[in-house]
């Protein structure tokens, strides 16, 4: 019988299983993402357990479960794997000579801005890191960025954002589709058509991109489920779908899809996010030099959306 007692000496290594084999439920591929084999897996998760003091995970023969506990475990172990994450970032940082790391997310440019603090900081340490559209908001919390240009909407709770400009948005079709010969499009042209789906995104991400819901209170035709940019592309070219994304640089496009502008719906905007306490030379020289220069659309921006 596992102890009544909850120990204070938990072990975050086995909380981050845990959480793994929460995500998969099932231990042969969360074994496999964690790259221990599943017979260890199935210790440590016991070893956790013993120290939490309840059972969170049951194996059924229909599979892997979360017990009650585990249900109530679940979200106060990735905010304990959150909060540690943090308190490590907020320790090196304190601890590092004059350091800034710049993020950003895909098709958006930092350089000019980013070139104007190594300019007038030529003793800090300035470098930039490419980051996935939805690892923005963690990058920042988790301390492995000072700041990040990415793209509205974001949760900006924590956190201080600038809009430094608009983009316009519109809508990729294949070649072959019946509107990509227009000039324009609103919404009515395409009210049928199926946009494609991403797991586990923010609710906000999703319903900005999709036009979910639209004016007249309807939803979107669901397309298929894709895991990444290059597939939601994948699927407008083999006819499943259409996608609303950010405006597109000429030639960006794979050349069987043709962006076509939307009349109807408002931009999407482009912003300098940081973390809402930090202070210090090195951002207040990139949020300033942020303004200056990255204020305008580029001309050949790539989608984001």
């Amino acid at each position: 019988m596992l102890p009544a007692t909850v120990r204070p000496d938990i072990d975050l290594r086995l909380v981050r299983y845990f959480v793994v084999v929460a995500g998969h439920l099932h231990f042969g591929r969360a074994a496999g993402e964690l790259h221990i084999t599943q017979p260890s897996l199935s210790r440590q998760i016991r070893r956790l357990e013993e120290q939490v003091g309840a059972r969170l995970l049951d194996r059924t023969p229909r599979g892997t479960r979360l017990t009650d506990a585990g249900e109530v475990f679940l979200p106060r172990a990735k905010t304990l794997l959150r909060t540690a994450a943090q308190a490590m970032g907020q320790a090196r940082a304190a601890a590092r000579p004059a350091r800034l790391v710049v993020g950003y997310t895909a098709g958006l440019i930092v350089t000019p801005a980013v070139r104007e603090v190594r300019r007038r900081h030529p003793d800090a340490e300035v470098r930039t890191v490419s980051l996935a559209w939805h690892d923005a908001r963690a990058a920042l919390l988790e301390h492995r960025a000072d700041a990040v240009m990415t793209r509205l909407p974001l949760r900006t709770d924590q956190l201080q954002v600038t809009v430094l400009y608009d983009e316009p948005r519109v809508l990729v079709v294949s070649r072959e589709h019946r509107l990509a010969g227009r000039d324009s499009v609103r919404l009515d042209d395409f009210a049928g058509e199926p946009i494609p789906r991403m797991r586990g995104v923010d609710p906000a991400w999703s319903a900005f991109w999709r036009l979910d819901p639209r004016p007249d209170g309807s939803r979107p035709p669901d397309g298929p489920y894709i895991s990444n940019f290059e597939d939601k592309f994948e699927s407008v070219a083999a006819g499943e779908a259409v996608i609303v994304t950010a405006s597109q640089r000429p030639g960006a496009l794979r050349p069987d899809l043709v962006a076509i502008p939307l009349l109807d719906v408002d931009p999407s905007h482009v912003v300098l996010a940081t973390r809402a306490e930090d202070r210090g030379r090195l951002l207040s020289t990139l949020r300033r030099s942020a303004r200056t220069h990255l204020t305008r659309r580029p001309g050949n921006p790539a989608a984001d959306g």
